[in-house]
């Protein structure tokens, strides 16, 4: 079974209704869709997007080569994760408070205090990123963010056993996921460079166990 999901431009909310066959779901900020065996997808949108999205663009180009950018996670020819600094590109600690209170909605953690890493996955393109998971360590919650998705440039898959949920981005939007959630990303047909950021969220060392468990619990 194969699910699509557009992400509705209208920033208004609406109630949008679950398939039963194959069908294509359009999204707004706020929507939940619950997977097979997985737990659920959550939407949402930065409203900073248009001023800091070519900000963090550009501090990425210019730290890309800097001795102290790493990467890692070599498949299908190149280095999928690329990590920079924070103080290299300050404005990202506004898209991840953004993502830390997301994160406090969704686990239902409110007021607690909570922290993010993050790196990039630039895609080329012909490249794609292969099947995989966020479950290293001691993380919450996972998401990915879109900085610059050119048409045709990639989608993201969800991969829940027979099911196949294909969410297709859009420069703004969050989707949130456990981090055990096995997903990929498509190859970039456009002509043009595709620029996302992941986020993984957790407690701080010091921070005692929450009473909820985060929703990758049960798969």
């Amino acid at each position: 079974m194969l699910f699509r999901i557009l992400a509705h431009p209208d920033p208004v909310p609406t109630r949008c209704k679950m398939p039963r066959k194959t069908d294509t779901i359009q999204v707004q900020p706020g929507f939940k869709m619950k997977l097979r065996k997985n737990a659920d997808i959550f939407f949402a949108d930065f409203a900073q997007a248009g001023r800091l999205n070519p900000i963090i663009c550009r501090a990425f180009a210019r730290h890309l080569d800097d001795g102290e950018t790493r990467r890692s996670h070599y498949f299908a020819g190149r280095l999928e994760n690329i990590y920079m600094d924070r103080e290299k590109i300050p404005e990202v600690a506004e898209l991840l408070a953004f993502a830390e209170a997301s994160a406090r909605d969704v686990l239902r953690l409110e007021d607690t205090a909570l922290r993010s890493g993050f790196w990039f996955n630039e895609m080329k393109p012909g490249q794609r990123t292969l099947p995989h998971t966020h479950d290293d360590g001691d993380e919450l919650l996972s998401g990915v963010y879109y900085l610059r998705v050119p048409e045709g440039s990639g989608n993201l898959v969800i991969l829940d056993g027979p099911v196949k949920t294909i969410v297709e981005p859009r420069d703004g939007m969050f989707v949130f996921f456990g981090p055990h959630v096995l997903h990929e990303v498509t190859a970039n047909l456009s002509g043009d460079t595709r620029l996302s950021l992941a986020v993984n969220i957790g407690r701080p060392p010091e921070s005692p166990p929450a009473s909820h468990p985060a929703p990758s619990q049960g798969r």
